[in-house]
């Protein structure tokens, strides 16, 4: 059973993010900030529901949330600052679009890049131990997976509409024979041999 909150006392955002270990497109984070006496029976860590679940819970979510909002950082960006601090930075930017301002940040992991004035506490595998967690991971996740499946129809070859630009066989062998698109990361071991950057 999941928690509804850590203090019952503030306003808590729970936030997550999706995409951090593939090879391609950008880190997506979601922040969500739930009544404090929302129920769901279905709602869980993104990674324990099927496709369509999460689709639906998203609905669910997004109608009774108070305030919710999802931050995107590009693959360039990625490759600039790297993928921890591209994550903190997805969900600092989640944050900065709530139309309700959290005092309590519940953050899924075991560290954090502080966000300005307010205090935050990370809990890890968060998405399957509170609410707005679970909640957050399931915008942050359904919001990337659409927009894998959108640059799948750009870049038809690299099977993103099935492993999401995830490191599959069929994924590093669409590299190793086509090269890399403008999206994907080129700081990351992209082929799986030891190589991390790739030439073509």
């Amino acid at each position: 059973m999941l928690l509804p909150y850590l203090n019952e006392n503030l306003i808590e955002a729970g936030c997550d993010e999706a995409g951090r270990g593939c090879l391609a497109g950008a880190v997506y984070a979601a922040a969500v900030i739930l009544p404090k006496d929302f129920k769901n029976e279905l709602l869980n860590d993104s990674k324990q529901l099927s496709e369509k679940q999460r689709y639906a819970l998203r609905e669910v979510i997004e109608k009774e949330a108070i305030a919710w909002a999802v931050g995107v950082v590009s693959p360039e960006e990625i490759d600039e600052i790297n993928i921890l601090r591209a994550s903190f930075l997805a969900m600092h930017r989640a944050v900065d679009q709530l139309t309700t301002r959290p005092q309590h940040l519940l953050i899924d992991g075991n560290r954090f890049t502080k966000y300005p004035d307010i205090p935050h506490t990370t809990v890890v595998k968060g998405d399957g131990k509170y609410l707005s967690i679970a909640a957050a991971s399931i915008l942050a996740k359904t919001y990337r997976d659409d927009y894998m499946n959108r640059l799948h129809e750009e870049f038809p070859y690299y099977d993103w509409d099935h492993n999401k630009g995830y490191p599959t066989k069929k994924h590093r062998a669409a590299i190793a024979e086509r090269g890399t698109t403008p999206y994907h990361r080129m700081t990351f071991n992209l082929l799986g041999d030891g190589q991390l950057t790739l030439n073509f």
